[in-house]
C-alpha cells in the first residue's frame, strides 16, 4: 500500500543576511510568490503553509499553479529532500522520479559506467543493476556508442541513456514534472509506451504540469497551488477549466 498523508505542513526557508534589506524582501516575495515573514530576527520564506491532504492508492494526482505557487518545493518533499518545518508528513511506498532524468550523468564515464551512476542515484543496488544492464543497454539504442564517453553522444543520445535507467523499474510513487518527450521519432515510440506502462502500474501518480490537456487525460484529481497553499482540491472536470479560465489565456489551451 503506498499513502501520502500531510497534516498541517508548512515548510520555511530562512534567507541570511537580508533581515533589514526592504527591497531584498519585497523581490523575493514578487519573485517566489510565498510568503516573507521574520523569524529569530531573520528573514524566511514560507514556500508552503498549512497542507492538509491525503492521497492513496490508485490517485493520479496533478499539481498546477503559478511559478513560484509551490508545486516544485511540493515535488521535493513528497521525494523527501526537503522536511516539514511544521506539521507532520507520512509518506509510504517506494519512491521513483522522472524529474532531471539525466542527473549525476558524468560526461567523461562511458554510458555503461554511467548507467551505475545514474542508478545508485535513484537508490538501485549494484547487484540490481548488472541484473538489469542487458535490459537497460538494449533499450537505449546506443549499440557501440554504450562503450564512449558521454561527452561524444548527441543530447538526444544523453536523454536516451537517462531515460533508460530511469524506467527500468517501476515505483509505488511516481513524481513527474511536465511530460517527457525523449529522443527522435524512432525511440520517442517505444518510450512512451513504457511510460504509459509504468504510470498504469504505479500505485500513485503525483504530475506537475501546465497543460490543461495532459491533466485532463491522465489525472484524477487535482490539487491547485497558490502563494504556498491549497487553494482547490478535487475533480479534474471542475478545477481545470476554473484554473486556465483564471490564469491562461485561451490561446494557449489549444
Amino acid at each position: 500500500m503506498a499513502i501520502i498523508k500531510f497534516s498541517n505542513v508548512g515548510i520555511d526557508f530562512p534567507i541570511f543576511d537580508a533581515a533589514s534589506r526592504s527591497i531584498k524582501k519585497n523581490f523575493i516575495n514578487f519573485a517566489t510568490g510565498g510568503k516573507v515573514g521574520e523569524s529569530n530576527g531573520k528573514v524566511v520564506v514560507s514556500a508552503l503553509n498549512n497542507l492538509n491532504f491525503e492521497i492513496n492508492d490508485g490517485e493520479r494526482v496533478g499539481l498546477i499553479g503559478h511559478n513560484g505557487a509551490g508545486k516544485t518545493t511540493l515535488l521535493r518533499m513528497f521525494s523527501c529532500v526537503y522536511h516539514p518545518t511544521t506539521g507532520k508528513a507520512r509518506i509510504e511506498g517506494e519512491i521513483g522520479s522522472l524529474i532531471s532524468i539525466s542527473l549525476g550523468i558524468n560526461p567523461e564515464f562511458t554510458g555503461r559506467e554511467n548507467i551505475y551512476i545514474r542508478g545508485a542515484l535513484l537508490g538501485l543496488r549494484k547487484k540490481e543493476i548488472a541484473d538489469k544492464i542487458d535490459e537497460i543497454i538494449a533499450f537505449t539504442d546506443l549499440g557501440d556508442f554504450i562503450d564512449m564517453p558521454v561527452r561524444t553522444y548527441s543530447s538526444g543520445m544523453q536523454m536516451r541513456l537517462g531515460f533508460s535507467v530511469s524506467t527500468i523499474f517501476t515505483p509505488e510513487i511516481l513524481l513527474m514534472d511536465e511530460w517527457l518527450s525523449v529522443g527522435d521519432e524512432g525511440f520517442k515510440e517505444k518510450a512512451e509506451s513504457r511510460l504509459s506502462n509504468i504510470i498504469n502500474a504505479t500505485k500513485i501518480l503525483i504530475l506537475a504540469s501546465h497543460s490543461y490537456e495532459l491533466m485532463a487525460r491522465v489525472c484524477t484529481r487535482i490539487l491547485w497551488l497558490e502563494h504556498g497553499t491549497v487553494k482547490m482540491d478535487g475533480k479534474p472536470d471542475e478545477i481545470l477549466p476554473l484554473y486556465f479560465k483564471t490564469h491562461i489565456n485561451k490561446a494557449d489551451l489549444v
